[in-house]
C-alpha cells in the first residue's frame, strides 16, 4: 500500500545532457500531481566558455564552473538553488532520465549499487547522454544514500514494438547478446499519449505521427497511444538528421572513414556524434533558428544555410512518409520539443511538402505555435503539443518509490 506524502514534501527530477542539466520540482503530496513543478530551472553552457543559470523567477545569469570539474560544479550549484528554496520541505526522492536502459531495464526503477553498475556498462549505446545522468546518480549515492533515486529509462515507452521492428538485419546471435532498435525520447512520447486524447479525443488514438525536433529529434508511429515504430535505433544517431548527429547513415561511409580517411574509433564516435547534422553540414550552427536568417544570403554561408535547411526537412519528409506508410495512413500528426514547438518555419515546409496527404496549415496558428495548426479541412489535424517529460519522471517515480494517495 502507497503511503500518502506529507504536506511539503517534493520529489526532484533531473534530465541531464551532455552540455546542460534541467531539473524540476514537484509537490509529491499533491493528487493528482500537477504537470506544472514548483519551479524548475537549468545550468546550461557545461563546458563551454560561458555558461549560465536560470530558474523559476529568477533571470538567467552567468556563472562560473570548476574547470575541471564543471559537470560536478554545476550538480553541486542546482542542489545549493534547490536546498535554499526547500523553505523546511522535504526532498523525498530524486528522479533521473536515462536514456538507455539496455534490454534489461524499461520500466521505471529505484537505483542501487547493482542497478548503477549495469547502468554504466550500457554507455556505449548513448555516450552523449548516459555518462552524464549516471554522474549525477553516483554522486547522490555516495552523499545521500539514503535518498531514493529512480531511473526513469528512454527507451521504456518503445517496449510495445512489434519484433519485427525491433530486430536489426544481422545474424541472429547479436540479437541475443542486446543488439536491436530501442528507440529513445520515450519520456516525450509517453507525455504525448496523455496529452493528445485529452486535446483531440479518439482521433489520438488512431494513426498518429509524433516529431519530436529538439537536438536530438526523432518520430513515433503511434496507434492506440502506443509506439509501433520509431526513427532511432539501436542508439539515438538513427533516423533524422539533428543538431549535430547524422542520423541514418550508411554504414559503408563508417567503413570509408576508418579504412580510407584513417580516422580511429573515437574521431568516428566524435564526427558523427558531435561534428555532423545541421552543425556539419552547413559549418556554422547546430539550431535552425541560427541558419534560417542566413539562407537568404547570396554568399557561400547563405549556400551552406540553405543545404542544411534542405537536407533536416528532406530526411524529416522521407522518414514521416516511411512511417505512413507503416500506419496505412495518418490522422495526426505532431510537433514537440524545442525546434517543433518553436519553429512555425520548419513546420511549414514539412507539412508543404506533405501536401500530398492532403495536410493543410493555417498560416496564422501556425505562426502562433498554436495547440492546432491545420485549417478545418485538412485531411490530416496538424498540431503543436509542448512537452513534459520531467512529468513523466516525476509520476512514474511516485508510483515506484511508495508515495501518493492511498489506493481506493
Amino acid at each position: 500500500m502507497n503511503r500518502v506524502a506529507s504536506a511539503g514534501e517534493v520529489l526532484v527530477v533531473l534530465n541531464c545532457g551532455s552540455s546542460s542539466i534541467k531539473f524540476a520540482v514537484f509537490d509529491a503530496a499533491a493528487d493528482p500531481l500537477p504537470r506544472k513543478p514548483v519551479w524548475n530551472g537549468k545550468v546550461q553552457g557545461i563546458g563551454g566558455a560561458k555558461p549560465d543559470f536560470g530558474e523559476t523567477g529568477v533571470v538567467p545569469f552567468a556563472i562560473e564552473l570548476d574547470g575541471t570539474h564543471p559537470y560536478r560544479s554545476a550538480l553541486a550549484l542546482i542542489r545549493e538553488r534547490i536546498l535554499a528554496r526547500l523553505d523546511g520541505r522535504k526532498i523525498v526522492a530524486i528522479a533521473h532520465r536515462v536514456v538507455h536502459g539496455g534490454s534489461k531495464y524499461f520500466k521505471p526503477t529505484r537505483i542501487d549499487a547493482a542497478v548503477l553498475a549495469d547502468l554504466k556498462s550500457f554507455i556505449p549505446l548513448a555516450p552523449l547522454h548516459q555518462p552524464f545522468a549516471l554522474e549525477a546518480i553516483e554522486i547522490l549515492l555516495r552523499e545521500q544514500p539514503q535518498l531514493p533515486q529512480v531511473a526513469c529509462f528512454d527507451t521504456g515507452f518503445h517496449l510495445t514494438l512489434p519484433k519485427v521492428e525491433q530486430l536489426l538485419p544481422l545474424p541472429h546471435a547479436f540479437w541475443e547478446r542486446g543488439l536491436r532498435r530501442y528507440g529513445f525520447h520515450g519520456l516525450s512520447y509517453d507525455y504525448m499519449a496523455t496529452a493528445l486524447p485529452e486535446r483531440h479525443g479518439d482521433l489520438a488514438r488512431g494513426r498518429v505521427i509524433v516529431a519530436h525536433l529538439g537536438s536530438g529529434a526523432s518520430l513515433c508511429a503511434m496507434q492506440d497511444l502506443q509506439s509501433v515504430a520509431t526513427t532511432m535505433g539501436f542508439s539515438a544517431l538513427d533516423g533524422l538528421m539533428m543538431g549535430t548527429r547524422t542520423g541514418a547513415l550508411d554504414p559503408g561511409a563508417v567503413i570509408y572513414l576508418m579504412e580510407i580517411e584513417k580516422l580511429s574509433l573515437a574521431d568516428v564516435g566524435h564526427l558523427l556524434y558531435h561534428r555532423s547534422g545541421l552543425l556539419g553540414v552547413s559549418g556554422i550552427s547546430p539550431e535552425p533558428r541560427v541558419l534560417q536568417p542566413l539562407e537568404a544570403n547570396a554568399n557561400e554561408t547563405g549556400a551552406r544555410a540553405r543545404e542544411a535547411l534542405a537536407l533536416y526537412v528532406r530526411r524529416m519528409v522521407r522518414e514521416i512518409g516511411a512511417l505512413v506508410a507503416v500506419l496505412g495512413g495518418l490522422d495526426l500528426l505532431v510537433f514537440t520539443a524545442g525546434v517543433g514547438e518553436h519553429s512555425a518555419d520548419i513546420r511549414e515546409r514539412v507539412c508543404s511538402s506533405l501536401g500530398f496527404l492532403g495536410i493543410t496549415l493555417d498560416a496564422a496558428a501556425n505562426a502562433g505555435n498554436a495547440p492546432l495548426i491545420s485549417t478545418a479541412n485538412s485531411r490530416v489535424r496538424v498540431a503543436v503539443e509542448p512537452t513534459n517529460e520531467e512529468w513523466v519522471a516525476a509520476r512514474d517515480s511516485i508510483a515506484v518509490i511508495g508515495v501518493g494517495q492511498e489506493p481506493v
